[in-house]
């Protein structure tokens, strides 16, 4: 277990899932009390991460199911002379470790861009779920392919967008998930992002990436200031992106 996050830091896990403060963002499904005493009936412990530490490697075997419950993290696949993609970026209410569920190894890493807070649950939980409770098991299936749809959108990205295009989809993206779950505070939300971030995120150079935030914010349509992001045109960095942003649906939550 990682060494302890100062409290200060980030939001700890709450001792039960009745008292989860994600619940009441308005962004999650509304569960019966039964079903929240299920989850936390296979909820082990909690694990504290520190920013920049790993909190899955590449080629790890026995990889356990977490909720990520606060803080920022990325999952990430590298070359052997060191160069990464990575591969999408995941926040508060997301379930990391699914793919493990059906290997033997992590084929990615996870990375901590800020200091987290996980619930973990029983390695072999996942039957469990499906068996005794129908509904979440569609919502890990849910959960599954909503994270699948980040990784296609990210190879649309990557793949046909220009430069300009792929920073600005990148800010419209997670401005609005980080927006939804209630972290946007006085028209800003918390951007631990560094530039190389940025960069291994979207396949561009450093000295690319900084020339393009740096347009862009020229052009008064965003703002980086001590680690959070604020959109001052969001229209027109959604025409460049062309990202069309549809009313959020409510997300399962384990």
């Amino acid at each position: 277990m990682s060494s302890p996050v100062p409290p200060a830091a980030a939001a700890v896990c709450p001792p039960s899932c009745q008292n989860c403060s994600l619940r009441r963002t308005g962004a999650f499904t509304v569960l019966k009390p039964e079903v929240l005493d299920f989850i936390e009936s296979f909820r082990t412990e909690t694990q504290s991460v520190a920013a920049g530490e790993t909190l899955v490697h590449e080629g790890q075997t026995n990889v356990r199911l977490f909720t990520l419950f606060s803080g920022l993290a990325f999952r990430y696949k590298s070359l052997s002379d060191g160069r990464r993609q990575i591969l999408n970026f995941l926040l508060p209410g997301d379930l990391v470790g699914l793919q493990q569920e059906f290997g033997e190894v992590s084929a990615h890493g996870v990375e901590a861009l800020s200091d987290c807070y996980l619930c973990v649950f029983q390695s072999d939980s996942l039957w469990a779920v499906f068996r005794e409770h129908p509904r979440l098991g569609y919502d890990v299936t849910w959960l599954a392919a909503h994270e699948e749809s980040h990784v296609d959108d990210n190879l649309l990205t990557t793949g046909r967008r220009n430069a300009t295009e792929r920073v600005a989809m990148l800010l419209m993206h997670l401005y609005r998930r980080l927006d939804r779950i209630g972290l946007a505070e006085d028209g800003s939300v918390p951007f631990p992002l560094t530039q190389q971030h940025i960069a291994d995120a979207l396949g561009l150079s450093l000295v690319h990436t900084n020339k393009t935030l740096r347009r862009l914010a020229l052009l008064g349509l965003h703002e980086l200031k001590d680690g959070r992001l604020r959109l001052l045109n969001p229209r027109a960095l959604a025409r460049i992106a062309e990202y069309y942003d549809t009313p959020p649906r409510v997300m399962p939550l384990l």
